[in-house]
């Protein structure tokens, strides 16, 4: 187990920006960062980074979270994944002290998964290099296919010996657990016998964005009918094919530069292209392209293009995904390599210039190509015609972003163009689609974004009193206004936190407090404070009990800005949270007040409707009159101020 002074160093490294920036592009916006959220498919930015909080949210999707969580959730590391990732990043040496018997059996099972996958590269490298049947069998192979030494050494290429268990025997001679070599798919087991999965094939590694190895892609050399060309890795706790692009690792910063990125299917086109020095390339494997390989591309470029085989089955593989990449504000383009070739064989064909030149010049509008090919399948049916007319409508739709409004005009002028229909028509047709859609959307997310009702003045004998009772949001922002601002001075003798602790130490927190776990924050801040700390936020952020620091990313929602537009319906200055934080405070300790008044109002109540003593009728009525009159005082002082 990584020790508290290695996970309290890391913390006090830790850069939000920084580590979320090395994954999407952020821009700043005011005090904060905004960018496209990498968890789910959306076309405005809405995902928005602190750096004072040190905390993200997306407004999109709801997912919110610290530099470590995510870290976590992005690379699906476990929580000491994470830790050693920011640790390595920052160049901080971890000191661990022992862990349990139970955090080390969920820690191995990630973790072992990367030690096999490293110590099976090697392997695989070995038997490729320096021996007879590797040599042999493979390496020429290779080199056959016009692969250089330089090159299969980058991409770590290996091979796998044709024996029945070479691999099982050195791994399982080497105390690799059983059931990890399994789970891996390096080992299968028949017959109650573990044997190797790959042997007589040459071996592709797959790497993460850090270049740890997560899976294997194992090629057939001799033919065979009733073996499948390709074997990949079955999905396991960190392989998960849908979120993977081969080559991915080698060719981020190629892409970068060229603010380009390459489609092709295979790995053996991946690994021709970089060796003809066109490396800003990736395969998808061959498989429909998902969100996330989109979404990973699109970190880097917004400029896609696809490179599949000229033949049916490359077509129908380069159309699916379209809507996808559209939606992901990609600019798509297709090229189709002459039937019968591939880009790992044409690239051969022509040399590097000539390949660069082909793909320049062939370039096709992906939307275009579909309705060409769509239309060729339609042949004379009117129906299949008019089918098509609200297909191409539904794909143009997806490019509805306030900046792609000309390109989006564009193609409905020359779609229409085309079909031979009306471009006004055409045009309403892809509105229709888009308020359609629009509507949908809002009528989902409308009660969400509904503002809470303002309670100050609600009644005790009102049936909506028991809302204010389990108003949770007014809790949230007492603790938030401690765990904010109680550091800061209250006057001249005082912090915050001590004037905060002195108007609550009469109350019963834990009567006037629904939420038992805010009110363990409450306490913890108060020993922190006591003890001497000087508790922020960031104590409880990283704090080691995970239902604490998710509760505190909840109070500490990145807030929306106020909008630039209101300087011009406003002159001077808009004051910030900052510096109306005094404000803030007697607002939410205002609020705990009122609500153990309208409690004691509702305990009055019980009690005059149980009596039939006057004499106790009248004390009721009068206890009813005070308590009513500090009520208004109070509601008063709260004014306006609404938390949400």
């Amino acid at each position: 187990m990584i020790s508290q002074e290695s996970i309290q160093q890391i913390q006090n490294q830790i850069d939000i920006i920084d580590i979320i920036g090395s994954f999407i592009k952020l821009k700043k916006r005011g005090a904060n960062y905004l960018g496209n959220c990498p968890f789910h498919n959306e076309k405005t930015p809405s995902f928005t980074v602190s750096p004072t909080k040190e905390i993200y949210k997306c407004f999109g999707c709801g997912k919110s979270g610290n530099a470590i969580g995510f870290v976590m959730d992005h690379e699906k590391y476990s929580y000491v994944e994470a830790l050693r990732w920011l640790a390595a990043k920052y160049n901080i040496t971890l000191e661990e002290t022992e862990a349990s018997p139970e955090f080390k059996a969920i820690q191995l099972t990630s973790d072992s998964l990367f030690i096999i996958n490293n110590f099976a590269k090697d392997f695989f490298s070995n038997a490729l290099l320096n021996t007879e049947e590797g040599n042999d069998i493979a390496l020429s192979y290779l080199k056959e296919r016009g692969f250089n030494l330089d090159t299969i050494k980058k991409f770590q290429l290996g091979y796998n010996p044709s024996a029945r268990d070479e691999f099982t025997k050195v791994a399982i001679d080497s105390q690799y657990n059983k059931d990890l070599l399994l789970k891996t798919g390096l080992v299968v087991s028949r017959e109650e016998k573990m044997m190797d999965n790959y042997r007589g094939r040459i071996i592709f590694p797959i790497h993460n964005q850090s270049g740890k190895i997560l899976g294997f892609g194992a090629r057939i050399i001799k033919s065979n009918d009733k073996a499948p060309k390709y074997i990949n890795t079955p999905e396991n706790e960190i392989y998960i094919k849908s979120k993977i692009l081969y080559g991915a690792y080698f060719a981020r910063m190629a892409i970068d530069k060229a603010d380009e990125c390459l489609l092709v299917e295979g790995y053996t086109d991946v690994v021709s292209l970089h060796q003809a020095g066109i490396e800003n390339v990736v395969a998808s494997g061959g498989t429909s392209l998902t969100p996330d390989q989109l979404r990973l591309i699109k970190k880097y470029t917004k400029n896609l293009t696809i490179i599949y085989d000229g033949d049916s089955a490359g077509i129908k593989a380069a159309l699916r995904g379209l809507d996808l990449a559209l939606e992901e504000g990609l600019d798509v383009k297709l090229v189709l390599i002459p039937d019968k070739e591939d880009p790992d064989s044409y690239v051969n064909k022509l040399g590097a210039n000539a390949f660069i030149d082909f793909v320049k010049n062939e370039k096709k509008d992906f939307i275009l190509f579909q309705l060409e090919i769509a239309l060729k399948d339609a042949g004379t049916d009117p129906a299949r015609k008019s089918a098509i007319v609200n297909q191409i409508a539904e794909t143009i739709s997806k490019i509805n972003k306030t900046e792609e409004f000309t390109r989006r005009q564009d193609y409905i002028k020359r779609v229409s163009e085309i079909l031979k229909v009306e471009e006004s028509g055409f045009n309403a047709l892809v509105n229709k689609v888009i308020r359609d859609k629009i509507t949908k959307e809002e009528s989902k997310s409308f009660r969400a974004d509904l503002p809470p009702l303002d309670e100050s003045f609600i009644d005790a004998d009102d049936e909506t009193s028991a809302l204010f009772n389990k108003d949770e949001s007014h809790e949230q922002a007492l603790v938030r206004s401690l765990v904010e601002f109680g550091l800061k001075d209250w006057d001249e003798e005082q912090k915050v936190a001590h004037y905060f602790f002195s108007q609550i130490d009469d109350l019963d927190l834990e009567e006037l407090i629904d939420n038992k776990k805010l009110v363990n924050i409450i306490h913890l801040y108060r020993k922190w404070y006591k003890e001497g700390l000087q508790p922020t936020a960031k104590n409880f952020l990283y704090h080691d009990d995970p239902e604490i620091n998710s509760l505190i990313i909840k109070i500490m929602d990145v807030d929306a800005e106020i909008s630039p537009n209101w300087k011009h319906h406003y002159e001077g200055h808009i004051p910030t949270r900052e510096e109306l934080y005094k404000e803030e405070v007697i607002s939410t300790m205002n609020y705990l007040q009122l609500r153990k008044i309208k409690r004691l109002i509702i305990e009055n109540q019980q009690e005059l409707e149980k009596t039939t003593d006057p004499q106790q009728q009248l004390i009721c009525m009068q206890t009813h009159q005070h308590l009513k009159k500090l009520e208004a005082d109070i509601s008063k002082k709260a004014g306006t101020v609404i938390y949400k």
